[in-house]
This record gives C-alpha cells, sequence and structure tokens, in this order.
C-alpha cells in the first residue's frame, strides 16, 4: 500500500483556508503535517482545526523539519517563486498556487530547479480537474463537435474595497487579469491543446492611477488554424452578484460551463447532449480542489504520470503579450 503524503501549507491565506486545508482534511493517502504562516496565532488555530502538528512562521523553519515530502505554496504571487524554489532547494515536492512565478522567466527558473532537484512541481489549475472540464474535455478531444473555433469567457466581480496585497503591483504582479483571467486563459488554452498566438489585442483602466493593478481587462487573441479567444475582466463591477462565464464554439456544437451545457448538431438539429453525470453534489470549485490535491499526491508517491509543467511557459508568454497589448494601446503580433 503506498505510504502517505506527508504535506506542509506555506500560507495562510483565504484559498488555504478555503480549499486546501478543508480538502487535505478529507484526502486519503495525504496527510497535513505542518502548517507555516507569519501569523503564528491564525496558523496555531488553523492546525488545531486542521490537525497539522507542526506551526512555524518561516519557510525554512518548515522545510528543516524531517518528516516533509511536499509543501502547497498559498503566499502572495511575488513570494511563488522564491518559496517553491527554496522547497526545491531544500528536496520537497511543491504544489504551487497560480502563478507558478510573476514573469515567464521566473517559470523557467522553477521548471530548471525541479529537474536538478530531480522533484515534481504543480501548478494550482484546479479548473482543469473540475468534472464538468473533464466531461467538456472528452467532446473536446474526441471530435463530438467538430473543429474547435473559440472560446468566450470572463468574470465580472462585484466591487470591493481595494485593499490588501492584491492590489500592489509589486506583490500581486497583476490586477484583474493576474487575478481571475490566468485561470480562464490557462483553462482555454489546455482545451485547445496549446495553439500558437497569432495576433493579441487588449484594453485595460487603472482608475486608482498608473501605478495601481488593473480593475478591468479585455482582450481578443487569434491563434493559428482560425480559433480565437475573447476575455473580459472586472472586478470593480456594479451589481447585487459576480458573474462568470466560459462558453465554447464549435463547427458541429457549443457548450458552456457552470452549469455544463452541451449542444450538438444532430440530423441537422440542435440537440442537448449534456451528460447527467458531470454534475458533482458538491461546488464545482470544492470538487476541483480535492481532484487536484488527489492528483498531487498521486504524483509524488508516482501512482500518477508526470510532466513538468512546461506549458505554463505558454501561458505566461501570452500573458505577457496581453498586458504589453494593453500597456501599449496597440496590437501586438508575437516574433
Amino acid at each position: 500500500m503506498t505510504a502517505s503524503v506527508r504535506i506542509g501549507v506555506v500560507g495562510a491565506g483565504a484559498i488555504a483556508q478555503v480549499a486546501h486545508l478543508p480538502s487535505l482534511a478529507r484526502l486519503r493517502g495525504a496527510q497535513l503535517v505542518a502548517l507555516c504562516d507569519n501569523d503564528r496565532a491564525k496558523a496555531r488555530a488553523l492546525a488545531e482545526r486542521f490537525g497539522a502538528t507542526d506551526v512555524v512562521t518561516d519557510i525554512e523553519d518548515l522545510l528543516a523539519l524531517p518528516d516533509i515530502d511536499a509543501v502547497i505554496v498559498c503566499t502572495p504571487n511575488h513570494l511563488h517563486e522564491p518559496h517553491t524554489l527554496a522547497a526545491l532547494a531544500a528536496g520537497v515536492h511543491v504544489l504551487c498556487e497560480r502563478p507558478l512565478a510573476l514573469t515567464t522567466r521566473g517559470v523557467e527558473r522553477i521548471i530548471a530547479a525541479a529537474e536538478r532537484a530531480g522533484r515534481k512541481v504543480a501548478v494550482g489549475n484546479n479548473h482543469r480537474f473540475r468534472a464538468d472540464v473533464q466531461a467538456l474535455s472528452a467532446f473536446l478531444r474526441g471530435g463530438e463537435l467538430g473543429k474547435l473555433q473559440g472560446f468566450r469567457a470572463g468574470h465580472f466581480q462585484q466591487r470591493r474595497p481595494a485593499e490588501g496585497w492584491r492590489y500592489r503591483r509589486a506583490e500581486a504582479g497583476g490586477g484583474v487579469f493576474t487575478e481571475h483571467g490566468l485561470p480562464l486563459l490557462d483553462l482555454a488554452l489546455w482545451l485547445a491543446d496549446f495553439p500558437e498566438p497569432l495576433r493579441v489585442s487588449a484594453h485595460m483602466e487603472r482608475a486608482r492611477g498608473a501605478s495601481a493593478v488593473e480593475e478591468s481587462l479585455t482582450a481578443l487573441i487569434e491563434f493559428a488554424g482560425g480559433k480565437t479567444l475573447t476575455l473580459d475582466f472586472n472586478w470593480d463591477y456594479v451589481d447585487r452578484e459576480d458573474r462568470w462565464w466560459f462558453d465554447v464554439l464549435a463547427t458541429r456544437g457549443s457548450a458552456q460551463l457552470s452549469p455544463l451545457h452541451i449542444v450538438k448538431e444532430l440530423n441537422g438539429r440542435a440537440t442537448d447532449v449534456t451528460p447527467r453525470g458531470a454534475a458533482a453534489r458538491e461546488s464545482a470549485f470544492m470538487q476541483s480542489y480535492r481532484a487536484e490535491l488527489a492528483h498531487f499526491a498521486a504524483m509524488v508517491t508516482d501512482d500518477a504520470s508526470y510532466e513538468p509543467p512546461t506549458d505554463q511557459l505558454a501561458v505566461h508568454r501570452l500573458s505577457e503579450l496581453i498586458y504589453r497589448s494593453a500597456e501599449e494601446g496597440k496590437e501586438i503580433r508575437p516574433s
């Protein structure tokens, strides 16, 4: 029987509290053994709640513990790269929340460090593990909907106080696009098998000054083979609830997420072919994190195949082109 993977969590902020720690508490094959956060009182309270044995305030102290197989990095964005590199140097496997780094060059450094250390590093692209996304992927990769034409995706978040590290460029790397756009950009590229971008056009608004993160961003990307991706994000949205969408266009069908809805042309008629078993009893959010963590634990124990996250180079290169187009106010054609 495969031994349980002993995991430490670095950073006890929102994503750790609402996703990783509850998922670890229910996950067979993994054990939460340590929690690291600079707020010791908060970390201690969470450790008691979720059963962690050790509490530390410095990642070096966590990595010095003798019973750590892997860490989950849940710190602010600018710390993802140094914390991941430190863990790899200590001989520990890593699951890092997105983004893996603030730059493409940072992603390259992490991939090289993982190879040198002979350790595995994964990125928290939890959307890929959603049950509805897995069902949609099967339709697309099996050619059931014909030729893929593109995606229309976005996230409008209600206006909130501009507080915390996510609103500081040096720590976040970007605003609403980094927070909400990267996950959907990754999902679209993954479902489309990472097509080559040909043209990128984007616009963004920074209402609080040029040094602030963007509050809204729209982008249009054209890929080789005629595929397109339209993105629209706003976290200064005035309404009573948030909006999130991910639509798929193909020559013989279409699809939507949340809830999953798939339509296919059969005998000249649009027919609902949505697989009813794709709807999970729990939320897609929690189900995706449980599946992601289970897969990571299986990779650590060699019970699941591992591929270095080189696909994140494509995601980050394209995100940098999107920001460049928005900054310069012109269409960008990758060289």
